[in-house]
């Protein structure tokens, strides 16, 4: 029965995630989380960490460590078969229809319409990952005295090297890392 439910959240979420890895992080969120309680808060930006430094697209990575944490092997097989299934139906049909109709303005405009949304998944997202990272909730509302400063400094850190150097990001994720160990295990 785990094997089907694995299934069929990431058929879902590869179903659903329009945009790219970051538009499905919220629907991965609300199968893993909120709809089948695999993972809690915490463990989910684990893994979305993990499927960061992993090569590959972050939904199908995500759905492989779901699928290993919840069943095993067997579990990571099925959930990314789920997760990848939809995809490929989808974009066969639609590369077929898009090259028969890509210069009707309609086909156009839908696609110029669905841009907004695409954003929109990809904030909602990257809010909620901000707010479990630097205060340890999910949602609103927050409090000053439930920001961790450590986070909140390497955050910052992070972020200006990225801006303002020719650091790429695995460089700043394994010096994150490395400054995390450091602060969190050694001091």
């Amino acid at each position: 029965m785990i094997y089907l439910q694995l299934f069929w959240s990431f058929f879902q979420v590869g179903l659903f995630s329009f945009g790219g890895g970051y538009a499905a992080l919220p629907l991965i969120q609300q199968q893993v989380i909120e709809n089948n309680h695999w993972l809690s808060s915490t463990e989910f930006i684990d893994i979305i960490t993990i499927s960061q430094m992993t090569p590959g697209p972050i939904a199908i990575n995500a759905s492989t460590f779901v699928g290993t944490k919840v069943a095993g092997l067997p579990g990571s097989i099925i959930a990314t078969i789920g997760c990848v299934t939809p995809s490929c139906i989808i974009v066969l049909l639609l590369a077929r229809l898009y090259y028969k109709y890509r210069n009707l303005s309609i086909v156009q405009g839908m696609i110029i319409g669905l841009r907004p949304a695409v954003v929109a998944l990809i904030g909602s997202a990257g809010l909620s990952i901000f707010l479990t990272a630097l205060f340890n909730k999910e949602e609103f509302p927050v409090s000053l005295s439930d920001l961790n400063w450590i986070s909140v400094i390497i955050f910052a850190i992070c972020f200006l090297i990225l801006r303002k150097t020719k650091f790429g990001p695995i460089q700043v994720m394994i010096a994150s890392g490395i400054a995390g160990i450091a602060i969190y295990y050694i001091f």
